[in-house]
């Protein structure tokens, strides 16, 4: 089973300069570590919302509007896709993701199984 894993943060309460050397070290050998393990399949962070552009539809009527988002408290900072057996152990990889950044940040992931297509 895949699940994605959504990381959600607060961009106003993020530490200044972003993650700091020591928190790309251990996120790196965490990543290395769910690699090896054959979990991973893919994670990257996104650039900040003042970057970002939405696209909504509604009624049939198209608008795009550029960031930032004023209205939004929290982003979709970046996300990880990953193989697990379960969604018990997805939500434990997760948690270890989590445990890695410190109390100086304030995260949320949304873990999500992601819906496999039958096949014939």
């Amino acid at each position: 089973m895949r699940f994605m894993s959504l990381i959600r943060v607060n961009e106003s309460t993020m530490p200044e300069g972003g993650p700091s050397p020591e928190l790309m070290e251990d996120m790196g050998k965490l990543i290395d570590e769910m690699t090896k393990a054959g979990v991973l399949l893919d994670t990257a962070g996104l650039r900040p919302s003042a970057e970002a552009t939405r696209v909504h539809l509604s009624g049939g009527k198209m608008s795009v509007t550029d960031g930032p988002f004023a209205e939004a408290k929290e982003m979709i900072g970046g996300y990880a896709i990953v193989q697990a057996k379960s969604k018990e152990e997805a939500i434990e990889w997760t948690k270890r993701f989590l445990a890695v950044h410190g109390d100086e940040w304030d995260i949320t992931c949304e873990v999500r199984q992601v819906e496999e297509p039958e096949l014939p």
